[in-house]
């Protein structure tokens, strides 16, 4: 049966998540594909610049179809789960996880981390079932030893976290006042997306140390200025949008 309200919540997720899949995810990866092409002779800025599009690129191009399917279902009646609850404003790698492509992060939780002893008989046996839950999230994405790595360098942030009881710090929303914690968490995450994205580890490690030798080398690589300023003004809509709907379960609450 046709909902008018329906209609219109469908169609305003399906358009939210096309913008975020193709005027984002779409544009940051045709300069992040250059660039990593040819990371080798580019300045440390420019590869900073990279590795936070990439970022970007990943998390609008996972959740733009999520928004799309959400938004399809919602046209037909069903209402589905939420898969991204505004992962880059988490304070934490826990709360990140817990925010991040959950779905998928549910699956693992419940049929494997849980059947484990999940963190029911200790700190050591949560730290070795955390580490399993990692390692094979990294195997799920692909038979690459980047992908391996970049579940057990997310494994080992958890670690100080577990042992000082913070996995579950935060159960309010985030605010003005934590954006430092929220900006530390999203460097480390990047960091972690540099691994994820990299042909190999030793390119992985190359991207790294480019970076950071050369970060004085001068400002980043802007191909068209009129791309970036569009790109920028993409980044400023994305970001407020997500901002202005965190307390909510759907990002685009504050339409309502």
């Amino acid at each position: 049966i046709f909902n008018y309200n329906n209609a219109v919540e469908g169609m305003l997720r399906i358009l939210w998540g096309l913008f975020k899949k193709i005027v984002i995810a779409d544009n940051c990866a045709w300069y992040v594909n250059l660039e990593w092409a040819d990371y080798a002779r580019q300045n440390g800025s420019t590869l900073v610049l990279t590795a936070f599009l990439f970022a970007i690129q990943i998390y609008c191009d996972f959740s733009g179809y999520s928004d799309i399917a959400i938004g399809t279902a919602r046209l037909f009646g069903f209402t589905l789960r939420e898969n991204f609850k505004t992962p880059y404003f988490s304070r934490s790698v826990a709360e990140f996880w817990k925010r991040w492509h959950i779905s998928l992060n549910t699956w693992f939780v419940d049929y494997v981390y849980i059947p484990l002893g999940g963190s029911r008989e200790g700190k050591v046996r949560t730290i070795l079932n955390t580490f399993s839950i990692f390692l094979l999230s990294g195997l799920w994405h692909g038979a690459n030893w980047t992908y391996v790595t970049w579940g057990l360098y997310h494994a080992l942030l958890f670690v100080p976290l577990i042992i000082l009881n913070k996995t579950k710090k935060y159960q309010d929303t985030s605010t003005y006042r934590q954006l430092p914690q929220i900006l530390l968490t999203f460097l480390l995450v990047v960091a972690g997306w540099i691994i994820f994205r990299a042909p190999s580890l030793q390119d992985a490690w190359m991207f790294v140390y480019n970076m950071t030798i050369h970060i004085n080398h001068g400002a980043p690589f802007f191909i068209d200025s009129v791309f970036m300023r569009r790109l920028s003004i993409s980044l400023f809509i994305l970001f407020s949008v997500e901002w202005m709907g965190r307390k909510s379960t759907c990002p685009l609450a504050f339409t309502e």
